[in-house]
């Protein structure tokens, strides 16, 4: 079997790569990309493998067209394999307009095993390879051209390793009984919403302090602006203008173009090229019926939960966690603890499915009293029936 790393460059090598990829159950795949100065990332390399069998493939070459790679993507017969893949499937949904699946992701099955949140990559191969990986080109311009040696093989062991990491992770995942776990959590990965943002919500993303209605329609209106501005000049957000100028915009509210000069960073000032379309964006949000402007729900201020709720109820997160070898990251977020504190029937993935049975039953016993925690030898334990303290 021919080892050496392959770097392709036209259609028919890579027409050939897909057909011998073709005959596997399940290929790794990753990508190199840059994004500094565009709104979408702009994909630079990518790289497959299965078996022995690996290839990097140049999608900047002015010799290769990609269907094939696409087509294979898209093979359903075929497990799609990443490492933290959502960056890497959004370049293929932006390219295609499609999710590869079905999917794989180590990073989330990494947490299902309890290897903590957001385990590296090169955690994971330490783990299950005892492999320590050279991760100096990590900081590679792979827009650059040509590619050394070194570079090829730098990106080409992300994937000959993850391979081989998914077939254990695939045993210890079906040995457990909690694959379906993972495939629950995988699924949200395929949604192709979650790769194509609408506009009109990317106001939610803002931190923002203050829940004023009028407020919330001129920033609502502005950041959809600024959303669609970037996506149409595939440039990023900030160099349009800056969160803190757009939450500045909506407080001030500037009627004429004189008023720019007083508002934080924007883009020259008053008479900035911008201003004419912020102005217009303002008078739009103006001219929207109040039942249309955004509604903020009482409980998203955030009523403080019970302190002391709450603090029982992370004692008893790190307790099933710890026993059950799972990241607590995966389990429970801060907001869904706060949520279960303060309801008992809170809307939130902690009370259905898998989380339910691991821990919000547990929780909401702990809540009525039914059970009670004690700490013994310097470890937490459950006591299941309260009658018997």
């Amino acid at each position: 079997m021919d080892n050496t790393p392959q770097l392709i460059t036209d259609t028919s090598d890579l027409e050939n790569a897909m057909k011998t990829l073709s005959e596997f159950n399940s290929i790794a795949v990753d990508t190199e990309f840059i994004r500094e100065s565009t709104y979408y990332p702009k994909l630079c390399l990518v790289q497959l493998a299965a078996g022995e069998h690996h290839f990097a493939i140049d999608p900047l070459s002015e010799s290769i067209e990609l269907s094939s790679l696409f087509q294979l993507l898209q093979n359903q017969n075929i497990v799609k394999v990443f490492h933290a893949g959502r960056q890497d499937i959004e370049i293929f949904v932006h390219l295609t307009g499609n999710v590869p699946n079905p999917i794989f992701d180590t990073q989330i099955a990494s947490m299902v095993v309890g290897l903590g949140d957001q385990a590296g990559y090169d955690k994971l191969v330490q783990h299950y390879l005892n492999i320590d990986i050279d991760k100096s080109s990590r900081f590679t311009d792979w827009s650059a051209r040509p590619l050394s040696d070194r570079q090829i093989k730098y990106a080409l062991d992300d994937v000959i390793h993850l391979s081989k990491i998914y077939h254990l992770m695939l045993d210890e995942l079906t040995k457990n009984e909690r694959l379906s776990w993972l495939n629950e959590e995988i699924s949200a990965l395929t949604q192709l919403s979650l790769y194509k943002p609408n506009p009109d919500d990317a106001w939610k993303k803002l931190k923002i302090r203050s829940y004023n209605s009028d407020f919330l329609n001129r920033l609502k209106y502005l950041a959809s602006w600024r959303e669609k501005r970037a996506m149409t000049k595939n440039m990023p957000k900030n160099r349009i203008a800056r969160d803190e100028t757009l939450i500045d915009l909506a407080g001030t509210n500037p009627k004429t173009a004189s008023k720019f000069e007083i508002i934080r960073g924007f883009p020259g000032g008053s008479s900035g090229k911008l201003v004419p379309e912020v102005l217009q964006t303002l008078a739009n949000a103006e001219q929207t019926p109040r039942e249309n402007w955004p509604k903020i729900k009482a409980d998203f201020r955030r009523a403080k939960a019970p302190t002391a709720t709450l603090e029982l109820l992370r004692v008893l997160l790190k307790h099933i966690t710890e026993n059950e070898k799972i990241a607590p990251k995966l389990l429970a977020s801060s907001e869904d603890l706060e949520a279960l504190a303060k309801d008992d029937n809170a809307d939130i993935k902690l009370l259905k499915g898998w989380r339910r049975e691991l821990f919000g039953n547990t929780a909401l016993k702990l809540k009525s009293g039914e059970i009670a925690l004690t700490l013994k030898n310097n470890k937490i334990h459950l006591i299941p029936d309260i009658n018997t303290l």
